[in-house]
């Protein structure tokens, strides 16, 4: 009957980080050059992997659509929550959360299956050399990229749905900088069964389903570096996995600790720093990973500029 007396809100608050006008200036500040840095980095690897034709390999074909999701998913993020850091409103649009949940839940279920694509190009290059052109061909690694992004799509697609199930009455503050589907959950006042059977579903099925063959990908490397005789070999081929390595540690570490130790009720304050780290930070990190550790980006762009 309370139900029925419901009025669905139009609009949440975004609690953000900190009432402080200081610390506001001084985070937008520091998120602002984060995100600017984000953009030049990740749209500075499409472009340069696109115009190097010795970079024309499935590694950085992968590499390339993982800097486009980066950039992407951060741009849905970072904006809005630069916006609420110097406005005095820090409100989102029902319409405008929905988007988000929407877009950002796409692109973080892309990003787990390209870094998975991006395990088994590894593991195929190490352990089966000899078969990696003909496995790891342009039409395999297209269709490794195009099922990355459907199974994004049906993330998103699937948290939308589960969002549009669920009603809004007494309050509608989210205690974070944006719209996540598992704070939304918790908000709501109404059942709440099918977001969560649809939350755990997509994280059981798609989560899991990625972390195991980068796993299982990884323990078939190491068994395969190994077994090599010489160090300086063994050396050569785990060099070829840092990168990635490094980049699945931050992506994986910052989700584990957000989706499997929340903070309790409806606060995510312990949250908030690991979402930055997830949502923020890590976009930045993979393309200063990556050219930074990757003699074959640096030369590059060592003859990319000497052309301009």
């Amino acid at each position: 009957m309370a139900q029925s007396n419901c009025t669905q809100v139009t609009k949440f608050s975004l609690a953000g980080f900190t009432e402080d006008p200081v610390t506001q200036v001084y985070l937008f500040l520091l998120f602002l050059l984060t995100y600017l840095v984000t953009i030049v980095g990740n749209l500075g690897i499409i472009i340069l992997i696109r115009a190097s034709p010795h970079l024309h390999s499935p590694m950085y074909y992968f590499l390339g659509n993982l800097a486009f999701v980066d950039l992407c998913s951060s741009s849905i993020v970072t904006p809005k929550m630069l916006v609420s850091l110097v406005s005095e409103k820090k409100s989102i649009a029902y319409a405008g959360c929905v988007a988000q949940v929407f877009i950002y839940d796409i692109f973080g279920i892309t990003e787990c299956f390209l870094l998975a694509a991006m395990a088994y190009d590894r593991y195929v290059a190490i352990c089966h050399p000899l078969l990696y052109p003909l496995v790891m061909s342009p039409k395999c690694c297209f269709q490794l990229v195009t099922g990355s992004y459907l199974v994004g799509l049906t993330n998103g697609v699937g948290q939308t749905i589960s969002m549009s199930t669920l009603s809004f009455c007494s309050s509608s503050t989210i205690d974070l900088f944006f719209c996540d589907i598992s704070p939304l959950i918790s908000l709501s006042t109404s059942d709440t069964t099918f977001s969560h059977i649809i939350l755990t579903t997509a994280a059981s099925l798609f989560g899991v389903s990625s972390i195991l063959v980068i796993l299982l990908s990884y323990v078939a490397i190491i068994a395969t570096i190994l077994s090599i005789n010489s160090a300086e070999g063994k050396r050569k081929a785990f060099s070829t996995c840092t990168s990635h390595l490094t980049t699945v540690s931050i992506f994986y570490g910052a989700s584990f600790f957000m989706y499997l130790f929340p903070s309790s009720d409806n606060s995510r304050g312990g949250d908030k720093w690991a979402l930055v780290l997830y949502t923020v930070v890590t976009p930045i990190l993979n393309p200063l990973i990556y050219s930074l550790r990757n003699k074959e980006m640096k030369e590059a762009l060592r003859r990319l500029l000497k052309i301009k």
